[in-house]
């Protein structure tokens, strides 16, 4: 493993899946085929010795945002959805554990019974141990969204970057799928993407990573073995980073 490892240009990354993503054709819920096929290029990277850390969204079962529009309280809502990310965290690490890859799951709500809580140290611990580590409800606090606190647990895990996972190759002028015209982007900086308002992360998230120089890779989870590429640098994304 540790002859794998040193081809490796990431050693320790964030992956940062959507909701939707656990979804496949459905409408709504988790699909557990497709979990299964995220836990296979999870399990694979980390076989190939990447410290893996996991955000998972819970857009596939109730969006904070969303019930916020329909006359709920915001910060009702986004507890929901951050209660739907723990539901989407256990699916993932079910599927890992089917795989025999160690996991745990961390929640920044308080849940014992359900799994640990988080903290820094032991997060860290678990990482080093090899365990992959999903982090489960947000941040703990409404108004954040998922792709915030990815970020957030990049930056406090030490990794080396943040990996979103998307259905496309990458950032675009455009979606991709509704217009013909737009263009794709290798890569970009911070202010870039802040300056054009390209929406691949929130802004507070984009802030954020800029602020701490922490690379972000966005690439497509549709590609069986995906994954490993980004680890290796091989893979058809796009690179947010400071400029050169």
């Amino acid at each position: 493993m540790a002859a794998a490892a040193t081809a490796l240009k990431y050693k320790r990354l964030l992956l940062k899946l959507s909701g939707e993503a656990l979804m496949g054709k459905g409408a709504y819920g988790v699909e557990m085929s497709v979990v299964d096929r995220l836990a296979r290029d999870v399990s694979e990277a980390v076989g190939a010795g990447c410290q893996i850390a996991i955000v998972i969204g819970g857009g596939n079962i109730f969006r904070g945002l969303e019930g916020a529009a329909k006359g709920m309280d915001r910060a009702t809502a986004d507890y929901m959805g951050m209660l739907a990310t723990v539901m989407n965290a256990l699916a993932f690490q079910n599927a890992l554990e089917h795989l025999k890859t160690p996991v745990r799951v961390l929640s920044a709500i308080p849940m014992p019974t359900v799994c640990e809580s988080y903290t820094r140290p032991r997060a860290l611990y678990q990482l080093e141990k090899g365990r992959v580590v999903i982090f489960a409800a947000g941040t703990g606090n409404p108004f954040f969204t998922t792709d915030t606190a990815a970020t957030l647990r990049a930056i406090e895990m030490n990794c080396d970057c943040v990996a979103k996972a998307t259905q496309v190759d990458g950032v675009y002028s455009g979606d991709p799928k509704r217009d013909a015209t737009a263009v794709r982007f290798d890569r970009l900086t911070y202010a870039e993407v802040l300056a054009r308002d390209l929406r691949v992360m929130d802004g507070a998230a984009i802030a954020l990573a800029r602020d701490n120089r922490l690379p972000v890779i966005v690439f497509s989870i549709e590609e069986q073995g995906n994954l490993l590429k980004v680890l290796r640098g091989a893979a058809r994304a796009t690179v947010i980073e400071a400029a050169a």
